[in-house]
């Protein structure tokens, strides 16, 4: 029987890329979107043109109800996941002294809530393997939990709060699930960036030059694979993560030179 993977925001980017990652290695893949199903429809179509497995679900992970119905229709049509990758995000800007309660909400639902109830309703399936360890649960974060500067506030916690939760989930739901975390740097063109914002911003980092979203892709699957690998948090960013910045990397580009932060 094939292992199944869920991947929450699996349609885009980095999603699809893990979505890949895990379907050319055998895995059942489940790629989750809420409003970009047409993307996800037209990916899986190719994953399985490819000789993959990959179907869709769709939900809004901000509603505790859809993720519920969610874990319940996989377990229903495939029985119980091996792996959920957590890597859909709310990203929006804001800042301590001037955000709306209303959109921190949000972000926290979306980046914090939905993983950890999405794992505990993993957690709950009825159908454990009898061989401990061999499910997972891989959060992904942002090299900015090991960076911090005070931009993007509501998301920033967000994800802080996330990676805490690595070490504590992963000694909670031990033996039976494995938790760990995977860090990026920037990636791709994230708000009002400018591409050629981001070919600077995306080179301020140890090795000076652009981080390849595959490779993180391939860390969850590295991960979702290697069972001795429990309660950790991989940054996969070039070294972004010991390049410290006052502000966002988007805002310091055009600012200040690569020499000074490398």
């Amino acid at each position: 029987m094939l292992k199944s993977v869920l991947v929450t925001g699996g349609a885009r980017r980095l999603g699809a890329l893990i979505c890949q990652q895990f379907a050319q290695d055998g895995w059942l893949v489940w790629c989750h979107a809420q409003r970009s199903m047409t993307d996800a429809q037209a990916l899986c179509a190719h994953i399985m043109a490819a000789g993959g497995q990959a179907r869709t679900v769709q939900a809004d992970l901000g509603s505790e109800t859809d993720r519920q119905q969610m874990m319940a229709y996989i377990a229903a049509e495939a029985g119980s996941l091996d792996c959920l990758v957590n890597n859909a995000s709310s990203f929006e800007p804001d800042a301590a002294h001037d955000f709306s309660v209303h959109g921190m909400r949000q972000q926290l639902e979306v980046n914090l809530i939905a993983p950890l109830d999405l794992s505990r309703l993993m957690a709950q399936e009825k159908h454990l393997n009898s061989k401990t360890g061999t499910r997972s649960i891989i959060h992904v974060l942002d090299q900015k939990v090991y960076n911090l500067n005070p931009d993007y506030f509501s998301y920033t916690v967000s994800k802080l709060a996330l990676e805490r939760s690595v070490a504590l989930q992963a000694q909670a739901l031990a033996p039976h699930i494995r938790v760990c975390g995977v860090a990026p740097g920037l990636m791709f063109l994230s708000g009002p960036q400018t591409q050629a914002n981001f070919d600077q911003s995306s080179q301020m980092n140890l090795m000076r030059r652009a981080i390849d979203p595959a490779q993180v892709a391939a860390t969850c699957l590295f991960l979702a694979k290697h069972d001795a690998l429990n309660g950790v948090t991989l940054p996969v960013d070039n070294g972004q993560h010991l390049v410290p910045l006052s502000r966002d990397v988007m805002f310091v580009a055009g600012n200040e030179s690569k020499e000074d932060h490398a």
